[in-house]
């Protein structure tokens, strides 16, 4: 199995038998803000300030194509569910989506007057989430590019997007401290949740669609029932803000990136921590679960990407 870390500018694929180097994937001028994998696994995108999406082989290393065209730092990249399209939003109020197998630019989608903060896939992938600094959820039709719909109503930035995973409900988290649930198909407002006290940074949705998870400048992670808006439970231990959470694929395990440079993994029927991760020597920015489960992979101020044992909380690069 080939696993990936980024370290001061560069992406290091790793043979996790070894926990060794096999090579450095180099060609950046800025940080790795975002890296995703592929669904199959076999190909790693990453994108950073210096304003490039980059595709690698994962086995080989082999740098597979160099996708330029943004004019200001890469927010975000997200593979489309069938790993045939490479989304990416960027500071440059923009979202692209090339080709992964030819590199080529399919669709520029302009719409946005702000950062585009966050991208989902839809899970039929035919539509794409977009929120932004502007105040707005849009939504955008991915074969395309038109802009479907816009969702209104925030008074401050958006920071993140997610479906629901029968791609029915759409969730977005905002800096007015606010979790909404939208009806993808009309646009119409279901439900604003309220009970943080600071920006809502990151929202996820449990792999059953039951629960919605959301993490907060005040420094805890909620649970929500989705079918009723009811607060399940507040998870706190951390000592910072919470810019990220990931649900495990079997959804039993949270996990949470944290500015108190940890990461948490928490029992989701008990609400309790079951190890913090340290080895980050800054604010941890984005989680991610390997689609097996058995790996979580944390991006940090500190220029780095680290890979955890999750079932050991033990980080697998030294």
């Amino acid at each position: 199995m080939i696993l990936a870390a980024s370290n001061n500018q560069t992406v290091k694929p790793l043979d996790s038998a070894v926990d060794k180097p096999r090579t450095s994937l180099e060609g950046y001028t800025g940080d790795v803000y975002s890296i995703a994998w592929s669904p199959n696994g076999k190909t790693l995108a990453t994108g950073s300030d210096d304003q490039t999406v980059k595709l690698w082989d994962a086995a080989t290393g082999k740098l597979l194509a160099d996708l330029p065209g943004h004019t200001d730092s890469i927010c975000s990249v997200a593979w489309s569910p069938d790993g045939k399209i490479l989304a990416s939003s960027a500071g440059d109020a923009t979202l692209k989506l090339w080709d992964a197998a030819t590199g080529k630019m399919l669709v520029n989608m302009q719409g946005h007057t702000g950062d585009v903060r966050s991208i989902a896939w839809s899970p039929d992938g035919k539509t794409l989430a977009s929120g932004c600094t502007d105040k707005t959820v849009k939504l955008w039709n991915a074969a395309t590019g038109k802009m479907l719909a816009s969702l209104q109503g925030y008074t401050e930035d958006i920071y993140s997007v997610a479906w629901s995973p029968d791609g029915k409900t759409l969730a977005s988290g905002s800096r007015d401290r606010t979790i909404r649930l939208w009806d993808a198909a009309t646009s119409t407002l279901l439900a604003s949740l309220k009970g943080h006290t600071g920006a809502v940074y990151s929202v996820a949705w449990s792999p059953d669609g039951k629960t919605l998870a959301s993490g907060s400048g005040d420094q805890t992670v909620k649970l929500w029932d989705t079918a009723t808006g009811k607060l399940l439970a507040s998870l706190e231990g951390h000592t910072g803000d919470v810019y990220s959470i990931a649900w495990s694929p079997n959804g039993k395990t949270l996990a949470s990136g944290s500015g108190d440079r940890t990461v948490k993994l928490w029992d989701v029927a008990t609400g309790k921590p079951l190890s913090s991760l340290r080895g980050h020597t800054g604010g941890v920015y984005t989680v991610a679960w390997s689609p097996d489960g058995k790996t979580l992979a944390s991006g940090s101020d500190d220029r780095t990407v680290k890979l955890w044992d999750a079932a050991a909380g033990k980080e697998q690069l030294r």
